[in-house]
């Protein structure tokens, strides 16, 4: 699953536009003021907000020569064509594109920028998805649905189906709910959008953003209302139009409703592979972008979109190429998809991976556990969303996750685990979607009201692990290009020691109104810095041996 937060908080914003739409317009929630479409790069005394100091760290680095790195994205698939990110797009050199040949002989046809996981035959994709608890409570409720402990007779097979049920149940549920809910939300935003466009002149299909709403100047009480309720929204995603909302809400209803009418054939239908069986046989595409495509757009241009060429956004990194491997559909990732992905990575010459995705069962965990180690054994290090359920994952553990089935290891020194920080130091400063763990959580970065490029020439403000993820990868990068001695271990440990314990800054703990030390969310307990990162680096001697 992709690891944006929910569009919108679908319990909180539902009641405020329900009640903007039904009493006196002074009612209706004040809109807060965004922060700088930038933010997460700036530097918290020069510029007020809780970045990552990235200016200060290129000043730093100003003279200094720089060394390209391959970073791989394991998203949803990226636009080819978006402006910002075609300049710095990996490119297989060994691949003659559109031959339908497998020149390099690296297993994968015309893979000139990456690979699909989810691709099948005649350009289609299995980009529509259900959540692993649903596909495992389908596979194994013919065999114990009826079944008791005293009457199964593979004991560990029966645990792991109690655990299945349980969060399958829990799913079930919650999806019911939030059905209900963003449908509720759709008929306000459809109606209230119908008002805006009278008032604006619009057709029917017509769209309208932010600016717009300061043209209407009615006292129209039903008028008002629906401007209260479109300028919350707006604030809450800046750069979007009343279309890009509905798109959103539309898909999440669609997502929800894979949970509650799954089509479980989806994948032996599209792709042609069986995900329960691990085996040498090709399977996918070479073709990375569908309309599921805004994700891992986003992702990579936060790594390394294009610098200072007047267009898009700043990529954290300025010398980078963007391996696109598309894994991740609307719904939850396949294990045998991220560990084949993991190697495809690797294999092609990929020294960081960032992995914006989560979800709550792992059937086939090894696989998963076998590919970190492979990137470990190659020198390659591993960034990853901590998600963004506001739960403590040392006690509730999301997938995948460096804690291994065989016990060899559970704190992998090639994996970094990112929770996602807001733009002020203060109470609010983590984001309150974002996972924690003071052990499994390595560090936080920014990630809440954070933008970047979309695909088809947009751009996209959202909120969600998924950013704080690419920008600490981004981070990685800058160091790895102008220190490319520096191993995985030692990017990790530099990244973790730039981020500078935030002791006695009290914050609410994510999802709940308790006040906890900052420092008890992750292990580092502070927020990624690449100035201090980039000090470290210049006086740390690398050991990577390739």
């Amino acid at each position: 699953m992709n690891t944006y937060k929910n569009f919108i908080p679908a319990l909180a914003l539902c009641g405020a536009l329900l009640t903007s739409v039904n009493v006196n317009a002074q009612t209706a929630p004040v809109p807060v003021p965004a922060p700088p479409q930038n933010w997460h790069t700036m530097d918290l005394t020069a510029d007020g907000y809780f970045g990552i100091s990235l200016n200060k760290a290129y000043q730093a680095l100003k003279g200094k020569k720089s060394k390209t790195v391959v970073v791989a994205t394991i998203d949803s698939g990226i636009d080819t064509a978006q402006a910002d990110l075609k300049p710095v797009l990996w490119v297989n050199t060994k691949e003659k594109a559109g031959n339908g040949k497998d020149d390099d002989g690296n297993g994968y046809i015309d893979d000139v920028h990456g690979w699909n996981f989810l691709g099948g035959p005649g350009g289609k994709c299995d980009f529509t998805e259900t959540t692993e608890e649903v596909r495992e409570y389908n596979r194994l409720k013919g065999k114990y649905l009826q079944a008791t402990e005293a009457t199964a007779t593979d004991k560990k097979e029966f645990n792991y189906w109690q655990k299945v049920k349980v969060t399958y149940d829990s799913t079930i549920a919650q999806s019911s709910r939030q059905t209900q809910q963003y449908g509720q939300m759709m008929n306000v935003l459809m109606g209230t959008s119908g008002y805006i466009k009278r008032e604006l002149k619009l057709p029917a299909n017509g769209t309208f953003k932010a600016a717009d709403l300061e043209k209407i100047k009615s006292t129209n009480d039903t008028v008002v209302q629906s401007k209260g309720v479109w300028g919350y929204i707006f604030a809450e995603e800046p750069n979007s139009t009343n279309s890009d909302v509905l798109k959103e809400i539309s898909e999440a209803l669609a997502k929800f409703n894979n949970d509650l009418n799954p089509d479980l054939e989806a994948r032996a239908r599209i792709v042609g592979d069986d995900p329960n069986v691990w085996d040498s046989k090709p399977y996918g595409s070479h073709l990375v972008k569908f309309d599921d495509a805004s994700h891992g757009t986003g992702v990579a241009g936060l790594i390394g979109a294009v610098r200072d060429n007047k267009y898009g956004i700043n990529g954290v990194a300025d010398n980078v190429r963007i391996m696109a491997i598309k894994a991740v559909p609307n719904g939850d990732e396949y294990d045998k998809d991220i560990a084949k992905a993991i190697r495809y990575a690797v294999d092609n010459g990929a020294k960081i991976i960032n992995m914006s995705f989560g979800k709550k069962l792992s059937p086939h965990k090894k696989w998963v556990d076998d590919a970190f180690k492979y990137a470990a054994e190659k020198d390659v290090l591993l960034v990853q969303a901590a998600g963004n359920d506001h739960q403590d994952v040392d006690a509730k553990p999301t997938y995948p996750n460096d804690q291994f089935e065989d016990g060899s290891v559970t704190d992998a020194a090639n994996l970094l685990c990112v929770g996602a920080s807001s733009a002020k130091k203060g109470e609010n400063l983590p984001g309150d979607f974002s996972n924690y763990g003071k052990n499994n959580v390595d560090v936080f970065a920014p990630g809440v009201k954070v933008t970047s490029v979309d695909k088809d020439a947009e751009f996209n403000t959202a909120d969600g692990t998924s950013f704080a993820s690419p920008i600490t990868a981004g981070v990685a990068a800058l160091l790895l290009e102008y220190y490319p001695n520096l191993s995985a271990r030692q990017l990790k440990q530099i990244i973790m020691q730039s981020a500078k314990p935030l002791t006695g800054v009290m914050v609410k703990k994510p999802g709940s109104d308790e006040r906890v030390d900052f420092t008890t969310l992750s292990k580092t307990g502070g927020v990624v810095n690449a100035f201090e990162a980039v000090q470290i680096a210049a006086k740390t001697k690398g050991e990577r041996k390739n």
